[in-house]
């Protein structure tokens, strides 16, 4: 513990805890990759063919990955990597909070949650995913998980194409009951269990977004999706053919109490009715861009940033766009990460780029981990392109007192 103590103590000093992060590819069996991550095409079947293809990017991850019998105890956790020389050092950035959670998260997100509370990831497949859930606090805690509330956004830089469905269910069409689901879980075994007539599918549309509460039903559609959310991997599928493709029985019962597997009352129970039967889902749930600041004002000092997640207390995100040859100083109210998906420049004194294509195991300089004093203070970011806008993601946890 004393050389991890060492170890982070130097690179937190070594550049003004802005922390590098090694990238976090996380595979899934029940996905066909939509191929805009910019991995190698060599690679996306790097963690081998019997665990399914890589479809997500993880980002500032404290949360193991839950893909069943076989998944090595660091999938889905980011690492701080550190060089020095030829010297490669890494360090979890779990064990990292746990070591420093002061220094890194600031003492009042510690004394209120405890450590780092979500993650965000890239989702990238090109078939649309089956309609499921993610569970409560309540429910999760039943299983020792917590819930997992999620927001999405598409970013306009990554969606070069749609993929084969680019549209969502989400939510119960009104007037669907507790014994309607009852009945699909029943023809589970029939083939199509026709839960998606139950629902309905909003068009998806690059630069804009959702926010995503535990409880609601959903089948994500085909655009590449930043997804900021609490730190969890609980879900139930309550789809049992996905474009021709099965799902097993026990992926809805994965997260379930055994003495309530397989009890269709309970799994119903699991269903948030006032959310999904919301009149004004649309209203309530899409997610605009709003700016941060007045538009005007940012635009004559070179940039514009937008809240792009925004609706849960447990996380937010923002949109960060740098002009060509310009420099500004961005305050934030607490610590953060960030993916750069277009251009290059300097973030403090680190130089920073968007990738055009990664192999898998490569060092990128496209992902940072901001400490809480560091962005408070403030940070200086340089666009070092003549030509081309510097476009930064950066992902944050709940703020203390809210």
């Amino acid at each position: 513990m004393a050389n991890q103590i060492k170890l982070l103590d130097s690179i937190l000093n070594k550049n003004n805890g802005i922390l590098r992060i090694f990238p976090n590819w996380v595979p899934r069996s029940f996905s066909i990759p939509g191929r805009r991550l910019k991995l190698h095409p060599d690679d996306y079947y790097a963690l081998g063919a019997d665990r399914g293809a890589i479809v997500e990017r993880w980002f500032s991850s404290t949360t193991k990955a839950d893909n069943g019998p076989g998944t090595p105890e660091d999938e889905g956790l980011s690492y701080i990597f550190n060089q020095d020389g030829s010297r490669k050092e890494m360090i979890l950035l779990k064990e990292a909070i746990e070591l420093k959670g002061d220094d890194l998260l600031g003492h009042k997100v510690m004394e209120e949650y405890g450590g780092w509370v979500m993650y965000s990831k890239f989702f990238d497949t090109m078939d649309p995913l089956h309609f499921h859930l993610h569970q409560t606090d309540t429910d999760a805690a039943r299983v020792g998980l917590l819930g997992k509330p999620e927001s999405y956004f598409f970013p306009i830089q990554l969606n070069n194409h749609g993929g084969y469905f680019p549209y969502t269910f989400f939510g119960l069409n009104p007037g669907t009951t507790k014994d309607d689901i009852i009945q699909c879980l029943k023809n589970w075994n029939r083939g199509d269990n026709g839960i998606l007539q139950l629902s309905r599918a909003y068009p998806l549309k690059a630069g804009t977004g959702w926010d995503v509460p535990a409880g609601i039903l959903h089948a994500p559609g085909s655009l590449l999706t930043y997804e900021p959310q609490k730190s969890s991997d609980v879900a139930a599928i309550f789809q049992s053919l996905t474009w021709h493709v099965y799902r097993p029985w026990s992926m809805l019962n994965r997260d379930v109490p055994e003495e309530n597997k397989n009890d269709l009352d309970y799994l119903v129970r699991l269903i948030d009715w006032d959310l999904n039967l919301d009149p004004n889902f649309y209203r309530n749930r899409f997610v605009p861009p709003k700016p941060v600041k007045p538009l005007d004002k940012m635009k004559t000092e070179g940039y514009e940033e937008y809240w792009v997640s925004y609706k849960s207390k447990w996380f937010s995100a923002k949109e960060l766009i740098i002009y060509p040859q310009r420099t500004v100083t961005i305050k934030d109210t607490g610590a953060y990460g960030l993916i750069v998906v277009q251009g290059y420049g300097k973030y403090g004194a680190l130089d920073i780029e968007s990738p055009i294509m990664i192999r898998f195991g490569q060092m990128t300089n496209d992902e940072l981990f901001v400490i809480h004093e560091t962005a408070t203070a403030g940070i200086t970011v340089t666009n070092q392109s003549e030509k081309d806008n510097l476009v930064i993601l950066k992902h944050f946890g709940p703020q203390p007192g809210l």
